[in-house]
């Protein structure tokens, strides 16, 4: 028995569920990875500038301070809009943080990337199956048309595993 206004789930909000938590729980797995490695880092590694040209704690910082530009991006795709976003924006962007957060400290860039990972997750939890399976093209992509859960995958749940390995890759070599 139900009362007015309550959702009875079925299998198609029980499945949406299930999928989009599942998202938020491994980006939130990611997030506590990085953070648990950026936590343990000396003073002297976190000033370490890696391949790129960035320094390790920048990128700490970075993977935070992309989680919401990551989330509106799948969010537009999740509405079905295209995603227009080039290589070259990106690239703009991380540029510009880089330069602007060179002297970031790792309890301001720890803090951010627990705020941010909290409410990307909760962000991705939200998603419906149907926003989920939602395919748009992305010019990220040559323009191929994806789902809204690749563009999740692909960018905001991939980016903390994508710059760990990364990370540990310079601080090793």
């Amino acid at each position: 028995m139900t009362t007015a206004g309550s959702v009875v789930p079925n299998e198609t909000t029980v499945a949406a569920s299930v999928r989009a938590n599942a998202l938020a729980d491994r980006l939130e797995q990611g997030a506590r990875a990085l953070a648990a490695f950026a936590a343990g880092l000396t003073d002297a590694q976190w000033q370490v500038r890696t391949p790129d040209g960035r320094k390790v704690g920048v990128i700490v910082h970075h993977v935070a301070f992309m989680y919401p530009i990551e989330i509106q991006v799948a969010q537009a795709a999740a509405a079905g809009q295209a995603i227009d976003v080039t290589w070259d924006a990106v690239h703009g962007i991380n540029g510009k943080h880089a330069t602007d957060f060179d002297g970031v400290t790792k309890a301001e860039a720890l803090d951010l990337l627990r705020r941010n990972s909290e409410a990307a997750a909760a962000a991705i939890g939200a998603l419906t199956d149907a926003q989920l399976d939602t395919a748009v093209t992305v010019a990220l992509n040559a323009g191929a048309p994806l789902t809204c859960q690749f563009v999740l995958e692909d960018h905001a749940v991939r980016h903390s595993y994508h710059h760990l390995a990364r990370l540990r890759r310079a601080l090793t070599a």
